[in-house]
């Protein structure tokens, strides 16, 4: 599922924003055992939602790993089980 995202003002770039999140968080924390993928997709989920709310790259300017992470555990609370 995506990110409820109250706002979407600038949908370009969303999916190349996923695809680095997904890279990312992969090639920062490995991709084996159980669940990599699927938290892999989540990070990707969860940096595209950043993308969306801002035009151009400005949704993505000012954002660190902890906000990331901040946001990726809102969406679990969101979506547990998912």
């Amino acid at each position: 599922p995506a990110y409820p995202t109250e706002d979407v003002v600038d949908p370009t770039g969303a999916g190349d924003s996923f695809a680095g999140g997904f890279m990312g968080f992969t090639a920062s924390e490995g991709a084996s055992g159980a669940g990599a993928g699927g938290k892999a997709l989540s990070y990707g989920t969860v940096v595209a939602s950043f993308t969306v709310g801002k035009f151009g790259v400005h949704g993505l300017v000012g954002i660190g790993r902890a906000d990331i992470d901040r946001r990726r555990e809102e969406f679990r609370g969101i979506f547990a089980g998912c």
